[in-house]
């Protein structure tokens, strides 16, 4: 598993040239109510477990929750479960926040 600050991650979804990745949102449902990144797919942290099957191992993932503790944990779980490219959101939403859109609700 890969950290990937948000600098790091707009660059990314900025680059025509590399497909992008999923941008998994672990947090619960009235956080991601509240804010998220464009195109973010939801899924809690305690349903990965359950869902992880609908993910494609072979893509590019990054986890994302608020400051990137929850993310953190489930990127090493999905790394452990034979997901190959996975990252965690360094500083999560919050860290968008402040370092790539400003403009995003914060709490």
């Amino acid at each position: 598993m890969q950290q990937l600050r948000a600098t790091q991650l707009a660059e990314w979804l900025a680059d025509d040239s590399r497909p992008a990745p999923l941008l998994l949102d672990v947090r619960e449902p009235w956080e991601f109510e509240h804010c998220h990144i464009a195109g973010a797919q939801h899924m809690p942290m305690h349903l990965v477990p359950v869902r992880c099957s609908e993910l494609a191992p072979e893509r590019d993932i990054v986890a994302i929750c608020h400051h990137g503790a929850r993310s953190f944990q489930v990127a090493m779980f999905l790394e452990n479960r034979g997901f190959g490219s996975v990252y965690n959101l360094t500083g999560g939403v919050e860290a968008w926040a402040v370092e790539v859109d400003p403009t995003m609700r914060r709490y």
